[in-house]
Formats: C-alpha cells, structure tokens, sequence
C-alpha cells in the first residue's frame, strides 16, 4: 500500500513537470517566432499556467502501517474527551457516547504518540471490535512503552494472528523483541516485512534502523 502510494505520487510529479516543460519550450519558440508587440501577451498566460502545474515539494498522507486507517488531523480535546467526525464537537470518552471505532482508535493513537500511553488504553478500552488489528496494535505499542513488553507480545501476535501481513505490527514487533535483547526475532521479523513490502518500505526502514542501533 506504501509503496503503491509512493509510485502514483512519483508519477503524478514527473507527468505535471512533463507538461511544464511542454509549455516552456513552446514559449521559447513563441518568443522567436512572434512579433515583440504580440508575445507578452501570450507568454504571461502560459507563463503563468506551467508555474500552476509545476509539482511541488508534497507528500500523500500514508497510513502508518497495513490495517491502520489514513492518518487525519484530529481538533485536540481535553482529558477523557474524543473528537466526534459526525458531530464536530469533543464527547466524553465513555460508552454512553456513541464514539465510532474511528474516533476512538485516531484519539488513542495520538495519545499513544504524545506518550499519554495509560490515556491512550483507556480509549481503546471503549472501542466496540476489541479484536481490530489496529486496536490490538496500539495497545501493544501503549503497553511496550509502559515497559510490559512480553504483555505487548501478546496483543501483537494476536494482530498478526488476523493479518499476518501487518506490517507496522511486525515493525513494532521486532522492537519489542530488541527491549527483550532477543535480536535473532527482531531479523526475523525484519525478513517477515521484506517478504510483504519490500525493503524499501517505511517499516523496514525503521526497524533495520533500531537494529543496527542494538547490535553498534
């Protein structure tokens, strides 16, 4: 999926600076051919449109990992509030208040990032599929960085054990074997990501990454 992503984006750039460079050349030509009085007029449109299409420096908004949802920018709420998408407005986080799946996981997840890891738990408590990947993922990630690592093992088996082709699972996997010093699983878990996407990917990158910080 990353890497999909990343090859529409690489072509969408090179088609926008073919085309600009299309009209530039042709404006070069204009200039040559037309009468000095008569050009303006023509090259400050064109002009105008090649710089309007000339790819800037973006990049696609990637899901962090197999099974996680497009990363939004989620309003920030107070303690124990989630942003609601539907009704627009922070809601208690508690089962009385209808939360989606989706808001709960895109709070907790940021929680997670923020390092507010109890917090984050707490969120993914009230999520109604207890057995999402991605749920189970993030509770693994709450729970390593809270320093129960072989707890966190559990709830990333259990991920994989519904989508053995999780890769950020797989990612987080190998840094919980390397809290553990067990650096054979975490290559193995490092082959595990080559075989799904590449070494080229995002997950490899990180984890080959911390690797070679434990083994220096």
């Amino acid at each position: 999926m990353v890497f999909m992503a990343y090859i529409t984006l690489v072509f969408s750039i090179y088609t926008r600076w073919l085309i600009s460079r299309l009209i530039l050349e042709f404006l070069e030509i204009l200039m040559t051919l037309s009468p000095r009085s008569f050009a303006p007029a023509l090259v400050a449109p064109a002009l105008g449109l090649a710089l309007l299409i000339t790819p800037v420096a973006t990049s696609p908004t990637l899901a962090a990992g197999g099974g996680d949802s497009t990363t939004v920018t989620t309003p920030k709420c107070k303690k124990g509030f989630a942003w609601d998408r539907r009704a627009k407005k922070c809601k208690a986080a508690k089962k009385s208040s209808n939360l989606s799946d989706e808001d709960l996981f895109q709070t907790a997840r940021e929680l997670a990032f923020e390092r507010r890891y109890d917090e984050a738990l707490t969120m993914l408590d009230l999520a109604a599929d207890q057995s999402a990947p991605r749920i189970l993922n993030y509770r693994g990630f709450a729970t390593r960085k809270l320093g129960r690592v072989e707890e966190a093992l559990t709830y990333y088996q259990a991920a994989l054990a519904i989508d053995p082709n999780y890769t950020l699972v797989r990612e987080y996997m190998g840094e919980a074997y390397l809290q553990l010093g067990q650096i054979d699983k975490a290559r193995a878990q490092l082959k595990e990501i080559a075989m799904r996407c590449g070494t080229e990917c995002r997950e490899y990158a990180l984890l080959e990454a911390e690797i070679e910080k434990a083994v220096q």
